[in-house]
């Protein structure tokens, strides 16, 4: 396998397994064949003798190829003791001790297997509401937030790493304006995010300049009311002011629910990607468009022949991960396994376009999204009706809008997530998601604490070949200087390389309803912002977004945190000499 340095290093701390001393007991590619042969077992349910090797081998390829990668629980955990192997989960919070008390011991058992956990905050009474059984009072839902998320530090996800978790509240909770700030008395975990969940109608009083109505979940009761337009600059300058909280539209979500027979979401899986009813799941997986890019003689187009097969065996992988996931609790199993839900997503988006020539803040990047988001929807579809015919439909397809649209049946429900694909990304060495590259050259703040430099493997790749590559040039974009102001890179391989602190904003979200035009989940997107942006061009991209049609999105603000994931700085250049030193120039 060609496997970069950083992925290497995030291979051996995350994922390889290890006995019982610590020592790494299997390489990447035995990790990947034990992942590609505990998912391909489900193939003997349905499937002659010898046919389940024969899958094994096609999943092992497009691993070992960096082609499609599954999310880290299944990398993780696969062919394992624990098996968990969905990335995330949503726990219904009932506003009792009792029900509060069991989602809490839910979510731990979820950590402890290796996933993350979504909560809504919707039922919970309002804080300070006098409490029938005694003389105590309710402490609300931001003391939740506090209460959740010590509870997941205490537990390691699979002895790795903290869990990913997030809260959300509607809009018109009474105890919104503390929700909003939730995360400023700081007994809240950085892993732990929070979301509002924004209507159509609160969207349009914010337009207007009207008031909006306050409800108390426990009693249906009006309590008051507050300014929406205000209350929406609250979001935005907290989300300034920290990266939270992120919103999310919940009518327009809503209305691409599936199995609204089932009930309707009030909230999403902690990454924000995929929208789940109590106890659902995310099972995801995300294929490499950087690796789609086709040459033919000095032109590039996209290699739609290779892409369509690999969507097929992609779902057809994630429908076996629904087979063989053990599942921590039964009412998950009993969620997963009636809609089927599976989400696959892209990386390498930038990567793609800096390959085809195209720049991320143009018209050609927008429509080629929507031509090649219309492409994935059908063989996506294709690939859920074939899979139909060969296994059945999902348990829960009658009533649903695909049975009443008169549409063949499919094996899942929802087919389609785009997440932020952290790590994996830094395993396939590409480019996050769908996102504009957030830098050439920077630092990544991972893993316990370790900084690991990281060079943009296509700029890296293209610079060698041209001559340019050169300590002085890294250095200059490491220390956050555009390639735009880089005479050094010649003027037309330049012109492409605009990183997320050249784009303007609305073009990341314009891209992004690109995509999320033929994704039946949804996105998880942050939008980065230059430390120099103001609270008004956060909230002016809140509502573009709803105008945009997307289901939600978060705000970054350069440097407005303490410690930040990725970043770049004149602190940084101590790693860029140590690279140079180690000879790999």
């Amino acid at each position: 396998m060609k496997l970069s340095g950083n992925a290497k290093i995030v291979l051996e701390k995350r994922y390889l397994k290890r006995d019982g001393d610590g020592s790494i007991t299997e390489s990447p590619e035995d990790m990947f064949r034990r992942v590609a042969d505990a998912v391909a077992a489900a193939e003997n349910a349905y499937n002659q003798q010898g046919k389940a090797a024969c899958w094994a081998d096609e999943f092992y390829r497009m691993m070992t190829g960096l082609e499609f990668l599954p999310n880290s629980p299944t990398l993780l955990n696969a062919g394992r003791e624990l098996g968990l192997l969905s990335s995330c989960f949503v726990l219904p919070v009932e506003d009792s001790v009792e029900g509060i008390a069991k989602a809490i011991g839910e979510a731990m058992i979820i950590h402890q297997y290796g996933g993350g956990t979504g909560f809504a905050f919707d039922t919970i009474r309002p804080e300070d509401t006098p409490i029938k059984s005694g003389h105590n009072v309710a402490g609300g839902p931001v003391r939740l937030v506090g209460v959740f998320s010590e509870a997941a530090n205490y537990i390691k996800q699979a002895g790795v790493r903290c869990g990913c978790n997030s809260a959300s509240l509607p809009v018109n909770h009474p105890d919104i304006l503390k929700f909003i700030r939730a995360k400023d008395e700081g007994n809240h975990s950085a892993n732990f995010g929070i979301n509002i969940a924004l209507t159509d109608s609160f969207i349009q009083k914010v337009r207007r300049g009207e008031d909006y109505e306050l409800i108390n979940p426990r009693t249906g009761e009006v309590t008051g009311s507050l300014s929406a337009s205000d209350v929406f600059y609250r979001i935005a300058q907290s989300a300034w002011e920290t990266g939270d909280p992120g919103i999310m539209f919940i009518d327009r979500i809503n209305k691409d629910n599936p199995t609204p027979q089932l009930g309707e979401f009030v909230t999403t899986d902690p990454c924000g990607g995929q929208p789940l009813l109590p106890y659902e799941s995310a099972t995801l997986g995300t294929i490499n468009l950087s690796l789609m890019a086709l040459k033919e003689g000095n032109c590039f187009g996209v290699d739609y022949l290779r892409l369509g097969k690999l969507i097929a065996k992609a779902i057809r992988f994630l429908d076996d991960v629904l087979e063989v996931n053990r599942y921590p609790i039964p009412e998950v199993e009993r969620a997963a396994k009636a809609t089927r839900k599976i989400g696959l997503g892209f990386m390498g988006f930038a990567e793609m376009l800096i390959k085809l020539g195209i720049r991320y803040d143009s018209e050609q990047a927008v429509s080629l999204a929507d031509r090649l988001m219309t492409f994935v929807n059908e063989t996506v579809n294709k690939a859920s009706e074939e899979l139909a015919l060969e296994r059945g439909s999902f348990p829960a397809f009658a009533g649903n809008i695909y049975a009443k649209s008169g549409a063949k049946p499919r094996r899942n429900a929802t087919c389609l997530t785009f997440t932020n694909t952290g790590t994996t990304s830094i395993i396939a060495d590409t480019s996050v998601g769908i996102h504009p590259i957030y830098s050439l050259v920077m630092v990544r703040n991972i893993l316990d604490g370790q900084r690991l430099l990281d060079i943009n493997h296509t700029f890296e790749e293209t610079a060698r070949e041209r001559g340019f590559f050169n300590p002085v040039l890294i250095e200059k974009l490491l220390t956050g200087e555009s390639p735009q102001n880089c005479p050094e890179i010649p003027r037309d391989y330049r012109r492409l390389l605009v990183t997320a602190r050249d784009i303007q904003p609305e073009w990341c979200i314009r891209v992004q309803a690109a995509f999320q035009k033929h994704t039946d989940n949804a996105i998880s997107q942050t939008v980065n912002f230059p430390k120099s942006a103001t609270v008004e061009d956060i909230a002016e991209l809140f509502l573009k977004s709803h105008e945009l049609g997307l289901k939600g999105v978060t705000a970054y603000r350069d440097s407005s945190r303490d410690v930040q994931v990725l970043c770049t700085g004149t602190d940084c250049r101590d790693i860029a000499k140590q690279y140079f030193e180690d000879c790999h120039v």
